[in-house]
């Protein structure tokens, strides 16, 4: 169990309210694909994928950024509990994708420098170890199914 203080839920919160979501979702999942052009594989239904100006003006992509962002939600809603609310989607990433889990952690990298981009200097040194202890959390309950 994870045990959050009120300075790490405030910092958590704080950072996700301040997110635009068809933004940022869609910025840190087209990093991740371009960076890492090797998890382009899972996306291969999305449609054109050639090159990074083919991947930032896909709608698909865009459309599982802003999902992935809402996802993260339920994750904020449910910090006390992070694990079990991820357990199905966990699964379906494992059994029915084949997600190679590491990719999560790739992505939430992503999110990181876009989030870190987008508030200066005020994505401090406490606000963003509390946000890495989350995403860790995160990225650890969609991995679990793997284990």
């Amino acid at each position: 169990m994870v045990v959050w203080t009120d300075q790490e839920r405030a910092a958590i919160s704080g950072i996700m309210g301040g997110l635009v979501y068809e933004d940022d979702g869609p910025k840190a999942l087209c990093r991740c694909l371009i960076v890492y052009p090797w998890t382009q594989r899972y996306f291969g239904a999305f449609g054109n994928l050639y090159n990074a100006e083919a991947i930032k003006n896909n709608p698909q992509i865009a459309a599982h950024g802003t999902k992935i962002l809402h996802g993260l939600d339920r994750a904020l809603k449910n910090m006390d509990s992070i694990k079990e609310t991820y357990a199905e989607l966990s699964i379906l990433h494992s059994e029915k994708l084949h997600v190679d889990p590491d990719n999560f952690k790739l992505l939430a990298d992503c999110l990181t420098i876009v989030i870190a981009a987008k508030m200066g200097s005020s994505f401090n040194p406490d606000i963003q170890a509390s946000w890495q202890k989350f995403l860790s959390v995160v990225v650890s309950a969609l991995g679990r199914q793997y284990h």
